[in-house]
């Protein structure tokens, strides 16, 4: 026999009986996919190839005793047979693996059937304990951490792990290698991790703080609604315990995200907000009989604020001697899951490096996310989904977000069949191959074998993991509202079920871990430090909440932020913006548009809207401003116009000629983002808020598409300042003008918008030349940052992009500014004879300009035209003093391209009559009144918008389209 032969049988000698018949199993499922297989069976198959059937060994069996060659045929059944159950036992294996925790121990009410667990059952594989005692453990269970005698005990051993108070939902998992780890941190590091006697002793403290803190609540502010976290109180341990995993992994942000279920008791021991400043908000409310709505003005009344359980907060955790991690809870409305994508931008600006030219440096280590979610929303709520896909994306990832589904089991009053239709609340997140935990509530120390697996999860992998916290609601919806109406037999079980604390503290009583006596003195310091805390409050004199002074916003009265930028500047940034590599092979089409911008500086020469805003981007970033602009195609621009992306026709390599710049002081970030809008925009507002120095712009692909992320612009961009002083400087872009598109691609609904501005609360603006974009866009960089920053809201143009009427000359970018209201030249000359003042706002206005130098009629002296390029805040004083200048007017006319319904008019009516002098008529030009934003045929499109064209430029006293009253 040669060497190679003895190596290759010393190989296979380890192998016999049912051993021998599992790796040829292996073998066969190694020829289909070599991945699928461990990695010695994988190395071992390919060096030695086949294992050879159990005759050619030419040893004996463990069964008979008999060499094989001289087995009769009875025996040699026998060994099939064997052969045959030690293949079923492995079958049995990846089922209790893949299906354990459907027979788990995870329900503390057993509220829910149980679904079947047949799959984990020896019988199904026609399999008994004679059988499986008669086989090796490794037929089960391969390098398990427990001494074994036969399959028949590892069986046993992997029904404990896998259908405890901890379920694990891994087979969606694509990977292999976090695979083997998951399996393997269930099978060997949780069941042999116990805590400390003094880490038990902390867990039921913090439990009794949780349930004490509810209870105390629920007997001294009687009837206040606080929307309790009993029935989950393990969610304090378990989110402080992920806290603390994540600092000591070096994370120094930590940012969270939560509806109000739990969120007081999350705020007071995670967050570490004192009780006092609680109870104080609970004493300023109002009595419930007054205000009984969830939305009520609450602790805030006579001034705008937020309800106590929508507030965030922030803390400082120290660990050694030098490191600080900063932690913060995001301020969240009632339209719970929408803070997902907020908190996903905090994350992804903390750790982020802007200091340097090109994309900014991501480190995703610096920080982490822990999001708690409700188990109906999770389900339900789309933008659910939407969040969950960002983990992959470059723009978008943050490394990871630790989900914790705090599942009370019921919604309002809905059960979960009636709420979603899967199995589980969780079942979402296997789209996204997030490895899954559920988890008992009323077992708090599994519950702390989940947080760490969890965060080491996290912090190895940098991907999503998800926590499903099963527990119940005690009480109702909130604690105004009685749940036996609707759910008589669960609250009937619920009456009758000891609290959490009482479970722990019995447990640790029972195994000699801590005394009775301990247990009751915890309790009694815990509620001590409640009384001493509400005592103090209760004796200081209570006085209503005075009104929180708001951020300076920017007053057209004040200095304005000087936005030129000098000739010679602007040329040297332009040449660099039109330099890249040599090798670099721009598209044809592209690199001629591109080097038309080389003369566009020249006197005689303009600019357009796209080169406009590229050499305002490239000053803003000389000046030391990080950009981040996100959206979807905004490298190219859904019009072409950008194209700060460059693709090479010949590799597909890209360049960006802005991280190239010498110029540049600061990162520039661009992404096209996923064909998300509620999520995106919630992320570049989270991203904006937690980094307020950068300038960060959102751009839709078409104006319209923000009706998907309303919820967003209704509850964070135009309500955060004022409900909660959560400042923003955020810039959204959204194409809008009427071209004949129809209804989908005209509006970017500008009513909305000036409907919800208030307290100066953002800026709106719909501009007709390239020069007032480059400015606007200077301004807003100037004001970032401070107190006078607040969101910007462009109605982008499409057409009007490469109009020739909206290109501007150089030296309005190197010596003007931005015009509030900018006036149409060569009307006005001879303000005696102006009797009709047409005022308007972007395309229409182009439209009107293009019309007068059309038309043959030259005398127009009774005519001027005046177009507001900032609509909010209003600008009174501008168009008061154009007006003045007109002793005969006669009639002010709005002229809209949008219905009368839609647009700007129902804003801007009141507006003009005020300024307008008694006797002086006010009237509007537009379309009228409809349910559609647009006509969808371009025949009717073209007529409407020329007849309101002529309509403003006909000299009558009364307009058939007119009807301002």
């Amino acid at each position: 026999m040669s060497d190679d032969n003895e190596k290759m049988q010393a190989q296979w000698q380890q192998f016999f009986g049912p051993n021998l018949g599992y790796v040829q199993e292996q073998y066969d499922i190694f020829l289909q996919n070599a991945e699928a297989v461990s990695p010695q069976y994988r190395e071992l198959f390919e060096q030695y190839g086949a294992p050879p059937r159990t005759e050619s060994m030419g040893m004996k069996t463990p069964f008979t005793g008999a060499n094989p060659s001289e087995l009769r045929n009875g025996a040699a059944q026998v060994e099939t047979d064997l052969l045959k159950k030690a293949i079923s036992a492995g079958q049995l294996a990846w089922n209790i693996r893949a299906f354990g925790h459907l027979a788990a121990n995870i329900d503390p009410l057993d509220l829910s059937p149980k679904a079947s667990a047949k799959m984990i059952e020896p019988s199904t594989y026609s399999l008994t304990k004679s059988d499986l005692e008669k086989l090796p453990p490794e037929c089960v269970w391969e390098d398990a951490p427990y001494p074994l005698k036969n399959a028949w005990e590892a069986v046993q051993k992997l029904r404990e792990v896998y259908t405890g108070p901890i379920a694990f939902e891994f087979g969606h998992v694509h990977s292999e290698q976090e695979r083997k780890w998951l399996n393997e941190r269930a099978e060997r590091v949780i069941p042999s991790t116990s805590l400390l006697v003094s880490e038990r002793e902390a867990l039921l403290r913090k439990l009794l703080e949780a349930e004490q803190f509810e209870d105390f609540l629920q007997r001294t502010f009687v009837g206040q609604k606080r929307f309790s976290a009993e029935g989950v109180e393990a969610l304090i341990p378990l989110a402080d315990e992920i806290v603390h995993e994540l600092t000591n992994d070096g994370a120094r942000h930590i940012v969270m995200g939560m509806a109000h279920r739990g969120r007081l008791n999350v705020l007071a021991h995670v967050l570490g907000k004192p009780y006092g400043n609680i109870f104080s908000e609970f004493h300023h409310s109002p009595n419930k009989n007054l205000i009984p709505s969830e939305g009520s003005i609450g602790i805030n009344y006579g001034w705008t604020g937020d309800v106590k359980y929508h507030l965030g907060a922030n803390r400082s955790i120290h660990s050694g001697q030098t490191a600080e991690t900063r932690l913060t809870l995001a301020n969240n409305p009632s339209h719970l899951e929408f803070v997902n994508p907020v908190v996903g931008g905090f994350a992804r600006a903390a750790q982020e490096d802007r200091s340097k030219p090109g994309f900014p440096v991501q480190n995703l280590n610096l920080a982490a996310s822990i999001v708690m979610h409700g188990d109906a929303a999770f389900s339900g709520e789309g933008i659910v989904a939407e969040t969950l896909n960002f983990n992959n994306l470059r723009g978008y990832t943050s490394g990871g977000t630790i989900h914790i589904i705090v599942n009370n089991r019921i919604g309002f009053t809905t059960e979960s069949h009636d709420s979603r239709s899967t199995h589980y609340a969780s079942d979402l997140a296997k789209g996204f191959e997030i490895p899954i935990i559920h988890v008992n509530a009323d077992d708090p120390e599994a519950c702390i074998a989940a947080a760490r697996m969890a965060s080491e999860y996290r912090t190895l992998f940098k991907k999503d993991f998800l926590i499903d916290l099963i527990g119940y609601r005690r009480y109702g919806h909130n604690e105004t509202d009685d749940p036996e109406t609707t759910q008589p037999l669960i609250y009937k079980k619920i009456k009758a079920h000891s609290s959490v604390s009482r479970l722990y503290a019995d447990k640790l009583i029972r195994e000699g871990s801590l005394s009775a006596e301990a247990a009751e003195q915890i309790k009694r310091d815990v509620l001590n430090k409640l009384k001493a805390a509400y005592d103090q409050v209760k004796g200081q004199e209570h006085k209503d909440p005075v009104h929180q002074a708001q951020p300076a916003a920017y007053s057209l009265g004040e200095k304005r932020p000087s936005t030129a930028v000098p000739m010679d500047k602007l040329r040297d940034i332009n040449k660099g913006l039109l330099s890249w590599p040599e090798s670099f092979k721009v598209y044809g089409k592209l690199q001629r548009i591109l080097e038309r911008r080389t003369v566009a500086l020249n006197d005689g020469e303009k600019v357009d809207w796209g080169h406009a805003e590229t050499l305002a981007f490239a000053s803003i970033l000389a000046d030391g401003r990080p950009i981040r602009l996100s959206g979807q195609d905004v490298e190219r621009a859904t019009f072409a116009h950008r194209n700060l992306v460059l693709h090479d026709s010949e590799t597909g390599d890209t360049f960006c000629p802005l991280h190239e710049l010498p110029e540049a002081k600061a990162s520039f970030a661009i992404h096209n983002s996923p064909l998300s809008e509620a999520g995106v925009l919630g992320l570049e507002y989270g991203y904006n808020v937690y980094a307020p120095e950068t300038m960060v712009i959102w751009e839709a692909q078409y104006g319209d598409f923000t009706n998907a992320a309303q919820v967003l612009i209704d509850q964070f961009i135009s309500a955060g300042q004022s409900k909660w002083t959560q400042r923003s400087g955020l810039i959204m872009l959204l194409p809008h003008g009427y071209e004949g598109q129809g209804p989908e691609h005209s509006s970017a609904r500008m009513e909305r918008f000036l409907q919800l501005s208030g307290e100066e609360n953002w800026t709106v603006a719909y501009l007709t030349s390239a020069a007032q974009y480059f400015h606007l866009l200077r301004r807003q960089a100037a004001i970032t940052n401070t107190e006078s920053a607040r969101p910007l809201i462009v109605m982008a143009p499409k057409s009007m992009i490469r109009n020739p009427y909206v290109a501007s000359p150089a030296s309005l970018l190197s010596e003007g500014s931005f015009q509030t209201v900018l006036e149409q030249p060569g009307l006005g000359g001879h303000p005696q004879r102006v009797e009709r003042l047409v005022l308007c706002t972007g395309k229409v206005a182009v439209d009107l300009a293009e019309e007068l130098d059309k038309s043959a009629d030259t005398n127009r002296d009774w005519l001027h035209i005046a177009r507001v390029e900032q609509l909010y805040p209003f600008p009174e004083q501008e168009v008061k003093a154009i007006m003045n200048r007109f002793p005969n007017l006669t009639e002010v006319l709005w002229v809209q391209e949008e219905p009368k319904n839609m647009g700007a008019w129902s804003y801007i009516e009141p507006r003009i009559r005020e300024l307008a002098e008694e006797g002086t008529t006010v009237g509007y030009i537009g379309r009228p009144k409809r349910s559609s934003p647009a006509s969808g045929y371009q025949q009717i499109h073209s007529f409407e918008q020329s007849f309101i064209v002529t309509q403003a430029l006909v000299q009558k006293k009364k307009s058939a389209i007119k009807s301002g009253r």
